[in-house]
Order: C-alpha cells, then sequence, then structure tokens
C-alpha cells in the first residue's frame, strides 16, 4: 500500500525541510504533500526548494485558513491508499509509520491513532494541554463508549477512502475531535499504538490554544447529538 503524508504547514521555517527529509528517509512507498497555509515567516521560500520533487506535491493557501481546511486540501490530491497527519514542527518521529500502518495492513483496522501515553519514555509534562487532552479521552468515553489514551494525537492513520467518505467540515484544530467522533458513530475500530514524542513549548512556537480546546469540546458533543 502506498501512503500518503499529509503535513499541513504555518510559519514553521526552522523546521519545514527538517522534517520532510525525515518524511523521505522513511523506507516505504510514499507521497508527500504539504499544504503551506498562508505562512508570513519564509516558509513558503524554503518550499521552493522542493518544487521538482517527484515524491513532493506543494500546494497553498494565499491566506490563513487553519489546520483542517489545510488537511482537506490536501485530502483532495491524495493518490495513495493509506493517509496519515505529520505536523511540521519535529514534536513527531516519521519513524513511527511502519508500526502505524502495520495493523491495517495485516487487516485488523482501518484506523490507527498512535499514542503519546503509551509510551513510558515520553517526556510529557502535567501542562493545560495535558488536562486538555485527559478532558478529551474523557469525554470520548462519555459521549462514544470508547476507551482511548490520545484522542488529541496528530499521529492519525485511515485507509484514505474511509477518510474521504467522512465528508469532514473542519477547519482548524477540530480535524481531530471530527475524525474520531465520525469514525466512532460509524462503529470503527481504532488500534492505538505507542509512539515516540518530543515536546515543544509555546514559546518554540507550539500554537494550539484554549479556544482550540474548547472548540474540540463543542465539537465531540455536536456529532454526538445534532449531526
Amino acid at each position: 500500500m502506498k501512503l500518503s503524508v499529509i503535513i499541513p504547514v504555518y510559519n514553521e521555517k526552522q523546521t519545514i525541510l527538517k522534517i520532510v527529509r525525515k518524511v523521505k528517509a522513511v523506507g516505504l512507498e510514499k507521497e508527500i504533500l504539504i499544504v503551506d497555509d498562508g505562512s508570513t515567516d519564509g516558509t513558503k521560500e524554503e518550499l521552493k526548494s522542493l518544487e521538482g520533487d517527484g515524491e513532493i506535491k506543494i500546494l497553498y493557501h494565499e491566506a490563513n485558513r487553519g489546520k483542517g481546511r489545510a488537511i482537506r486540501t490536501a485530502l483532495d490530491h491524495v493518490e495513495g491508499d493509506l493517509v496519515i497527519v505529520q505536523d511540521a514542527d519535529l514534536e513527531y518521529d516519521p519513524d513511527d509509520y511502519a508500526k502505524l500502518i502495520a495493523p491495517i495492513m495485516e487487516g485488523k483496522t482501518e484506523v490507527v491513532y498512535g499514542s503519546r501515553y503509551l509510551s513510558k519514555e515520553n517526556i510529557l509534562p502535567f501542562t493545560k494541554f495535558k488536562i486538555g487532552v485527559l478532558l478529551l479521552n474523557w469525554l470520548v468515553k462519555v459521549l462514544y463508549g470508547f476507551h482511548i489514551t490520545d484522542e488529541a494525537t496528530c499521529y492519525k492513520v485511515f485507509k484514505t477512502e474511509l477518510l474521504k467518505s467522512l465528508s469532514l467540515k473542519c477547519e482548524k484544530f477540530e480535524f481531530c475531535p471530527e475524525v474520531t467522533a465520525k469514525i466512532l458513530k460509524r462503529g470503527h475500530k481504532i488500534i492505538e499504538i505507542p509512539i515516540s514524542y518530543r515536546y515543544r513549548t509555546v514559546e518554540e512556537g507550539k500554537k494550539i490554544g484554549w479556544k482550540d480546546g474548547l472548540s474540540a469540546v463543542m465539537t465531540l458533543i455536536r456529532y454526538r447529538f445534532f449531526d
């Protein structure tokens, strides 16, 4: 199976080429779809150096529209059998791809989440971000009856046909709760796999905020009862 790696990027000039090199080094059949979401820090100029690489497709938003919208833009151009989302900030390690896609390749499921909390090697300080993840995990259990350890993980892998069939509406960080809600309502099994993780602080460029957390909560509730 061919893996489509979607990289939504916004103002990641310092890391974008590093993460692309790490993705390219993974020994799997793949394509890389990068969506620059209206960057203003020189990220676009860095991406120009990748044009002409047959393994990479680069798409541009003229203005910042959000991570969810960037993923949806890339999804229209996906040609692989499987899809994974890769953040550009080096928190997640592409070396984990092989074990993440294995349960799908083995026919055990159509959806795999990489859990930061299943690995004892990861340093996960007790911050507002961790509190938010724990809250979302609890909501998934209460609303959908499914125990999950890392609902908000970036590393989510899907069969392409399944992800495209979800008719996504997300614009910003509500991509995660929307796909979780829709997958579980359809009765699909999510398998979680331990992954490595390097925590990044707000000072280092972490962009998610309390408004995004509130939006995630409301998204889980909305798709449970109103959609």
